[in-house]
Parts: C-alpha cells; structure tokens; sequence
C-alpha cells in the first residue's frame, strides 16, 4: 500500500487509496447469492467511505466465461454492472479469477481479494501455487463458502492459509448469515483502505 497520506477537509489525515477485487461464483447455483452479493458490495463502500478511498473491481464466472467490470469508486456503478448478469451453470474457475488478481496486481497493488462461492472443481495443486504467489505478494484473499461442501470448504481454506487471508462459512438463506457476510466483507473493504478493523475468522 501506497505511504503517500493526504489530509482531509478537517485537517485528520485521510488514508491512501485501496483496490480491492470482489470475486463471485455466477453459476447457476449462485443465482440468489449473486443477488445478495451485488447489494452488499455496494454497502462495502459505504462502510469504507468515511476512513479512506476504496476502489473496486468486481470479477466473475458463469458458463465457460469468466469477466471483470472495470475498475470503480460507485458502489451503485458496479452494482449496475453486476445486475446485468445472468447466472449460468458451468464448472469452477477460481484459478482464474486467481491469475487475474496477480496480474492486476503487477498493474498496481492489489490490498485484498473477497470471495464468494460455493463450490470447487479444479486441480488443487495449480490453485495452491497460486495461492502461494499471491501470499508473496501480500494480497491476502478472504474465502467466503456458502453452505459446507468439503471439497470447496479444503480449498478455500487452503487458498486463505496460503495467502495470509481468512476463511468463512455462511448460510445465505438466513438472515444471520447474511448479516455475518455484510459484517466481515466491510471489515475487509475496511481494512483495504487501511484501517486496522480486526477480522473475526470463522471456521464452522
């Protein structure tokens, strides 16, 4: 992260800039979670609005595509992005959604990556060694699992060893679990922009 500190109108110095990647399993048995996801990353901004200046870019995969909307400081812009999509069946493709985090990264720094999914279908080591890159690089990545698939609950939880981030289960049909998602995906837009908000990780 950037050492450059600006001042605020009232004098407090302001923190530098983050850019946080927002990434999303679009497949077709994400299509309610894709619903609450758009809506809360619009409250990831809000939350990170009055300590810093937050920049995110939202990448996601359905069918045989994998996207990302350009980057944005609106929350209402990306969410106006990611309302257009419409979510289709079609294998896992976090290791890609992975290898675009690194590349963006060698662009500029990357502070974190959030993601949301429920599933994993892909070859754990190529994961892995990705996973490794980006804890070398310091872009922590905080796994959100919907739900307690086994597989996907191993790799999620290795892909946030591996990276120095923290893994998450939730249950979006209840509206405490997706209190506890909106709660932990601010702290993280939060911790992007630089304010030290601890991180309550959650392992059942």
């Amino acid at each position: 992260m950037s050492s450059v500190i600006h001042m605020t109108s009232s004098g407090t110095p302001a923190l530098p800039r983050g850019r946080l990647i927002f990434g999303v399993d679009a497949t077709a048995s994400r299509e309610g979670t894709w619903t609450i996801a758009r809506d809360l990353q619009a409250q990831m901004f809000r939350e990170a609005a009055p300590i810093g200046q937050l920049d995110m870019q939202a990448v996601f995969y359905f069918g045989a595509n994998c996207q990302t909307t350009p980057w944005t400081s609106s929350g209402e812009q990306l969410a106006y992005w990611m309302n257009k999509v419409e979510c289709v069946g079609g294998a896992t493709q976090i290791e890609r959604v992975l290898r675009h985090v690194l590349r963006e990264h060698e662009k500029a720094p990357i502070q974190a990556l959030t993601f949301i999914g429920d599933a994993f279908e892909e070859e754990i080591d190529v994961v892995s060694g990705l996973a490794g890159k980006l804890g070398g690089a310091g872009v922590p990545c905080f796994m959100f699992l919907e739900g307690n698939d086994p597989t996907a609950t191993r790799a999620f939880r290795l892909i946030a060893l591996r990276t120095g981030g923290a893994f998450y289960h939730f249950n979006a049909t209840t509206k405490q679990g997706v209190g506890y998602l909106a709660e932990q995906l601010n702290a993280v837009a939060r911790l992007a922009v630089g304010d030290q908000l601890q991180i309550t990780q959650r392992s059942k």
